[in-house]
């Protein structure tokens, strides 16, 4: 968004007040902020005709490079050495993640507050599994940590 500021105001087509304007209402909407602000930036300038240019110019040529990349995979999918490439990364984006929530919850399972992390983890887990969304799972486990109570103080970690 910052190299379409720099242009459009270097431009004259828009002010910093409306570029302001414009990155409010982006990241009020829902969906991408990038494409709510092309829509935007469209329809300053041209209305309708700037929007759904903009909406156009935004998201078809993306679109269509997932097409193709879609259409691609679904083609090679079938080689065994891609299947097992596939399972390799799908292996590694899932210990990249819980290797992210582990460098997150190391300082709080130690021996003073490792059943409330237990019950807040198996709480979550349920949850999950009865199919729960994740924003009710996160605030539920917020209203659990808050209900078995104590100040928690994270020891130092080396």
């Amino acid at each position: 968004m910052e190299l379409l500021r720099r242009t459009f105001i270097a431009a004259g087509a828009i002010d910093e007040a409306g570029n302001g304007g414009l990155v409010a209402v982006s990241r009020l909407t829902p969906g991408t902020n990038v494409l709510a602000y092309c829509v935007g930036l469209g329809w300053s300038l041209h209305r309708w005709a700037g929007a759904l240019a903009a909406l156009a110019a935004a998201s078809v040529p993306a679109s269509l490079v997932i097409f193709l990349l879609t259409m691609a995979l679904a083609r090679i999918d079938r080689y065994p050495i891609v299947r097992m490439a596939l399972a390799v990364g799908v292996l590694v984006a899932t210990l990249l993640v819980f290797s992210s929530a582990w460098y997150l919850l190391r300082p709080y399972v130690y021996a003073s507050v490792l059943t409330r992390t237990a019950v807040i983890i198996i709480v979550s887990g349920a949850l999950l599994v009865a199919g729960v969304t994740p924003v009710r799972i996160l605030l539920v486990s917020a209203a659990v940590g808050a209900a078995i109570g104590g100040r928690m103080q994270a020891p130092e970690v080396r």
